[in-house]
Formats: C-alpha cells, structure tokens, sequence
C-alpha cells in the first residue's frame, strides 16, 4: 500500500532531502514485526498447548534470573508458577478473549520479585509480558479507582463533542502527569488531524487548532491504534532488546507483537518525537462505529513508566469516551431528526401526484430543508434538477452509487472532488456504500496550488436511495474555500532536523497557512435527518399515489373489458334486427315495386342502402372488439414474407391506381404476429391506393428506418409505409386514428367506415409499440410505427 497512500508531494520533498529519504519505507514498515521490545520489562511467547518457550526477549537473565538461550524450548514454569501458568490460560480463554493483567511473583534465585503479568494470545501462542512492580506505589493506587470513577463522571456530563474532549485531556493529564495531553480529530480514515482541545504545560508551545499532515500517522499504525485501545513509550531513547530468536522457524518471520505493550517503536517515529522534543508518550485510541476516529496523545519531558493500573484506566477512560462520542452523536442525531420532522412535513405537503414538477415549483422549500445550494430528484427514469447545477458524470455516479445502497440509506460528503478524482491524482478515496458520511481525504491536496473544482461547481452532497433501481434524491452545496493552519507543511512533510534527524514536523513557533479547497460546508447530523425524513415522507407519498394508480388502473382494465364485450355483444347481436330490415326493404321492392310511387321506392332503396352501410360499421366495430379481446402472437418472421401477402390484396387496387410499389431489396425481420402486422400493412397500402394524387408518379414506399426513441437519446428501428399522395393537413392528422373518423364524404376517394386506422393503431399498441405520421397536403403521408421489445430486428434503412 505505501507507494499508493502517498501524495505527489511528498514524494516530491523526499526526494529533495540531502543524501536522500524514502517516506515510502515509513509508510511500509511493518512495525509489529520489529523484533523487540523496551528495556523497561520483558517478554515470552509460549506455546499455549505445551507450555514450551517459544521466543524470549533478551533480557530475561537479568529481569528473570534465566537467560533467553535457555529459557527457548523449555517449560514456561522454570519461571512462572504453576497456579499462576493455569490462571494466566483460563483468563485467555475462548475465541475472543481479552487481554489479562495478573500480579505474580516470578524470576528465579536472586531475580525472583513481584511483577505486573499482562497476557493475550497471538494464535497458538500465550504471549506473556513481565514488569517489575513498584511496591512503593501500592498506597498510591488504593486511592485510584475513586479518581478514575470521578473522570468517569465528568466524562459523562459533556453534552458536546468539544465538552467531550476537553474533559477527556483533562482528566487523562491528571490520572498520568503528562507534560501534554491533546485530542486528535482525523479528518477521515486517511486523512490529516487537527488538534481540537488541549492540556500543556506553560512551558509548552500550545498546538490547540493546529493540523498534522497525514503521513504522520500512515496507515499500518492507524490499524494498530484501531485494534490496540493503548500504546505507551516509555522512553525515546530506550535500548530496544531484541527477541530470541529473531526469526520464528515455524512461520519464518519475527513474532508477532500487535497486541504487546511492551512492542518497541519504529525509529521513524522516535526521529518523529524526538525532533518534537519529547522523550516519553502514551496514546489512547478514540472509536466511532468501528473505526479510528482520534486519539488521546500525551507527551512528557522526562521518561516516564506508567503502571498497568494507570494504562488500564487510560484504556477504560479511552473506551467509556468513545462511547460518549457515539451517545452524543445519537443524541445530537434524535434531536435533528425532532427538529427536522416538522419542516420535512411541511415540504412534503408541497407534492402532488406530479413529484418531479411540484419539486420544481417549490425547489426554494426543498433546498431550505438542508441549506443546499442545488436540488435533483432521479426516479422513474426521470432526472430534474433544481439550484446547483448537477453534472452529467455526477448524476450518472450517484445513479450507480444509489443501487448499491438501501433504499433509505443517507450518504452524504463535504468533499466530492476527491470522490470523483481520476485514478491519476493522489487524491485517497472512501466510497463505501451504505455509510452515512464519507470522508477520504489527502493532506497533500489541502495547500491552494490551483483549483480542486470551480468555485460555483458541486463539492458537497447529501443523498438518499429512493431504490434499488438507482432511484436518488440528493441536496447538493457549492465550494465554500476555508483557511486552515498547519503545525508542518504539508507539502514538506520531510526535512533535516537539528540533531540530523529526517523527520521534523515542524519549526518553534511556525505555522503554515493555507486554503482548503474542493469542499462545502460539512453536513450535520440534521441535514442527514431531514433527508431521512424526507425519505420516509416522498415513500409513503409516491405508494399512495402508486396504490390509487393501481385502483384506477383495476377500474379502467375492468371498464375496457366490460366495453369491449359490450362491442362485441352489440355488434353480433345488432346484425340480427338490421338483417331483418334489410331484407324486408329488398323483399317489398321485388314484390310491390310496381304497386308503389316513386317517392316510395326511393325510401325503401335509402332503408336499404343505410342498413347496408350499418352492416359495415357493425362489422368493422365487431373486428375491433375482437382485436381488443384476442392476444398477439409473437414470431420471428421475414418482413419482405409479409409484405408479400399483403401485396396480394392491396396490389390490385394499386395497379387500378397506377401506384408504384418501391421497397429495398430485403426488409429484414421483425418479432410480431405475422397475421396481426398483415393487416396493418394491407391498411396502409390501401390507404395509399384510395388517396393518390392527381401527378403521373404516384409511389408507395416500404422500409425500415432508424429514428430516435420516444424517451431518451437512443435509436430504435421502425417500420415505413410512405406514400406521395394528397397528405393530411398538419391540424388534423391526429384525427386519422380515432374510430369512424374520416377525414372525407362516405363516398369520396372509395369510400369506408374510418374503421382502418384506428385498427392499425390499436394492433400496434397491443404489440407494445407507437404509431405516428408526418405529412403535409399535397406532398403525401409517411406513416411510421415500432413493434415494442424487442422491436423490429430489420436491416436497410429509409
């Protein structure tokens, strides 16, 4: 990971270090498996099931009376008893058990004395560490635990994250005696840190408000203070005593000291303290769901041993206030989400049934709720936008972030340019999904060297997942440039120190000043709130709206069944009475003819023809019932097969026409109901035949051609049956679809019921497609229409 973790410019300053200086070796240091532990105490690994020395430090000769030569390979017991072997295995017990602290008396002959056992297990291994204990001091700690209950106390009342930690370093110098005690924020899981409150010495130059780049801590050591609550340094300048053997022969590499306290300390960062004039330090790890969230750092003058009754309580004090940080944020969570309700509420009573434009019409209101700068709501296909313009990449982005999440999930950033950063910058990204903030971030991108993002584009965002189907609604907020103050610069994080050492944060009394750039106003726990309300408001509004929809729908697929067998109904059974008055009128024109006047015999022909034309519209009716009752039946079929039927019928009163057929040499094929797509064809061609125009070269062309589809940029193929006839007027052509509507007297150009095209556009739609016309008079028609999914697969083109 080192080479990536860090930024250009710390690369760039390494390499401007006289005689050289790889930053990437700090970042890569494996600084569990350093081989060695401080002089103070000492150390055995022993196999848990054996009770056999596997690695010793160094130092137990004079510490335990046995050298490590001779203690490696040999029963553990030579120099603890027993009873306290037994305790230490029962009290490290179980998968995941605790580390343990247990006083023994220990050693052998002259070395044998009291000392402060700590235990935790390291896979097969018990590992064992021994420090002398100070009986002087036995007095003082019977005192101790009523100090420790009342920093507990104090620590309880904080009702702020600020309160919080300036209590927390308060009560931690009194329970240590550390020159400095200071609570360290980090912005983001590989981010800088800033210094947020503060107890010195008035001896001490104060660092309270002051941010250290993030090398400073790199990442194998941020996982260590993630798994280890507690690290102590007793003294910088401490003679590491290194472990025997320095290699283990069962996995080939030094033990494993993640979890020892007693762990010696890489000398980058010894370089580190002591160039910051401190000789000895303890640090407390602060958690937040999980994750490093700080850390409690002290610092001292002198060297300083602090006893496991004192790390302990350190360690406990770490813990109870990380817990009060999460019950401050739930606290501070609640109340926004009390607060936020209420306004949520009366935004939401602005939606109608048309979310999209009532968001539009009161965007002001929708932006207000979070005090955001842009507004954008994607669903059902649909992205609108309101404010802060939302840039195409963006949208797409969260799109594909959204159906990752779950729906109702908040995730919100101050710092989006980061997020959306090439692979080629040295920008560290976070973008877990599911989180409810995320905030990546390189020290290095913090000092002004030119823009992240214009300052009027999107660098902050608050979203909730509407659904799995990349559904969104996101409030969105401009740059806002902020100064921030560093305790070293970041661009720098590398220099010769005065005692020659390469890593010196920072100069007496130097501050490096510079624009934070690339981010907005950070959200808070009420925004968050209120987009959660919101969420849950936009929820319940959109599955009333669907539940009505679904009811009307229900209403109006029982009303077209209910009208369509009307139709049929009617048509069949009205065929009966009007063939009976048909044939009466022909029967007394046969028989009586002679018998009646004129006016007579013409009436009786008017019966007779008007039932005749009743006949074609009650059969022309009962066709389109049968269209809506029937199904359609799918097939992969040549386009040019079915031209060709149709051809056989309208052909005739084409050539009666003197039409030209014009069509490609293949059309390809089509998915559709080969007799259904017929009968749209043989309308068409027909149509073309009735309303030629009076030129001598009239034509009708067949075709596929691609045309946008109906919503969206993308490209869809469509069916073309163009004619050069006398057009329809631009007012009327939508008139050509409806039912009995023709556009002509019954007996012009041959006449017919106006039956035709509204056929033709019911059997497209129940295809799933469109139907549409361009034309104008005198320059004749092209109509168009799409078979739906999977639509025509048809080569050759318009």
């Amino acid at each position: 990971m080192g080479d990536d973790w860090l930024s250009r410019r710390a690369r760039a300053a390494e390499q401007a270090v006289p005689g050289g200086f790889d930053l990437s070796e700090c970042v890569r240091e494996p600084i569990h498996l350093l081989g060695g532990v401080q002089s103070y105490g000492t150390l055995l690994a022993v196999d848990a099931a054996t009770g056999l020395v596997d690695t010793a430090a160094a130092n137990t000769g004079p510490l335990l009376g046995v050298p490590a030569e001779d203690l490696v390979g040999g029963p553990v017991t030579r120099v603890v008893g027993p009873d306290d072997w037994l305790e230490a295995l029962e009290a490290t017990s179980g998968a995941d058990a605790p580390s343990a602290a247990l006083p023994v008396t220990a050693g052998t002959g002259s070395s044998r004395g009291t000392f402060d056992l700590s235990v935790h297990r390291r896979g097969e291994l018990l590992v064992l560490e021994f420090e002398p204990r100070d009986e002087r001091q036995a007095f003082l700690f019977s005192g101790f635990y009523q100090g420790v209950r009342r920093a507990l106390a104090r620590l309880r009342s904080a009702s702020t994250v600020t309160d919080g930690c300036r209590t927390a370093v308060k009560e931690i110098r009194s329970l240590t005696g550390f020159d400095r005690v200071v609570a360290y924020r980090f912005d983001g899981p590989d981010g800088p840190g800033e210094v947020v409150a503060e107890e010195v010495t008035e001896a001490w130059e104060p660092w309270l408000g002051l941010w250290f780049p993030a090398t400073d801590i790199p990442p194998q050591a941020r996982r260590l203070y993630q798994d280890n609550w507690i690290r102590v340094i007793t003294d910088v300048d401490d003679p590491t005593v290194r472990l025997h053997p320095q290699v283990r022969q069962s996995t080939g590499r030094p033990l494993d000291l993640s979890g020892a306290a007693l762990r010696t300390v890489s000398e980058f960062h010894l370089e580190y303290l002591r160039n910051i004039r401190v000789r000895s330090s303890m640090s407390v790890s602060v958690m937040r769901e999980g994750r490093l969230w700080g850390l409690i750092a002290c610092h001292g003058a002198d060297p300083k041993v602090l006893a496991p009754e004192v790390r302990s309580a350190c360690e406990l004090f770490g813990a109870a206030f990380s817990l009060q940080l999460a019950a401050i944020e739930e606290r501070e969570r609640a109340d926004g989400f009390a607060r936020s309700g209420a306004r949520a509420g009366a935004v939401a009573e602005l939606l109608d049934a048309d979310v999209e434009a009532s968001l539009l019409r009161h965007e002001e209101a929708f932006r207000g709720l979070t005090n955001a700068d842009g507004v954008a709501l994607a669903r059902s296909g649909r992205l609108v936008t309101a404010g802060l313009p939302l840039p195409d990449r963006l949208a797409s982005e969260l799109g594909r972030r959204a159906a990752l999440m779950t729906p109702g999930t908040v995730w919100a950033t101050d710092r989006l340019p980061e997020l959306l950063a090439d692979t080629d910058t040295d920008t560290d990204t976070d973008t877990d999904t599911d989180t409810d903030t995320d905030t990546g971030a390189d020290a290095d991108r913090e000092v002004e060297r030119g823009p992240i993002a214009e300052p009027d584009g999107v660098a902050g965002l608050l979203m909730v997942s509407l659904g799995r189907s990349g559904e969104f609604l996101a409030w969105t907020r401009a740059e806002r440039p902020m100064p921030r103050e560093w305790a070293a610069d970041p661009a720098s994080p590398v220099r010769v120190g005065p005692r020659g050492e390469r890593l010196t944060p920072r100069g007496s009394g130097a501050v490096f000043r510079s624009v934070m750039r690339g981010r907005s106003l950070p959200w808070t726990a009420q925004d968050q709130s209120a987009a959660l309300e919101m969420w849950r408001l936009l929820t319940g509004l959109v599955l009333r709206h669907a539940n009505e929809l679904g009811r009307l729908n229900d209403e109006l697929r029982m009303i077209n069944v209910d009208l369509d067998s009307f139709a049929h109904a009617a048509a069949h059974d009205l065929k009966e009475p009007l063939r009976g008055i048909s044939n009466a009128a022909t029967f007394t024109l046969e028989d009586a003819a002679d018998g009646l006047d004129a006016t007579s015999v013409r009436r009786l022909e008017t019966m007779q023809r008007l039932a005749g034309r009743m006949d074609e519209l009650l059969n022309s009716l009962l066709h389109y019932a049968r269209l809506g009752r029937g199904g359609v039946q799918r097939a992969d079929v040549p386009l040019d097969d079915v031209v060709d039927a149709a051809l056989e019928v309208a052909g005739p009163r084409l050539a009666d026409e003197h039409v030209t057929v014009l069509r490609p040499a293949t059309l390809g094929r089509v998915r559709a109901d080969p007799d259904r797509l017929y009968e749209i064809l043989v309308n068409l061609l027909v149509n073309a035949a009735k309303y030629a125009a009076d030129r001598p070269d009239r034509t009708v062309e067949i075709a596929v051609a691609t045309v946008p589809t109906q919503d969206g940029p993308g490209r869809e193929q469509a069916v073309l049956v163009r004619d050069n006839g006398i057009g329809i007027p631009p007012g009327r052509q939508s008139e050509v679809f409806d039912l009995f509507r023709r556009l002509h007297g019954p007996a012009e150009y041959g006449g017919g019921t106006g039956v035709g095209l509204a056929v033709v556009k019911r059997i497209v739609e129940r295809h799933g497609g469109r139907i549409w016309l361009e034309s104008e008079p005198g320059q004749g028609a092209s109509f168009y229409f799409t078979l739906g999914d999977p639509g025509p697969a048809a080569s050759g083109s318009a």
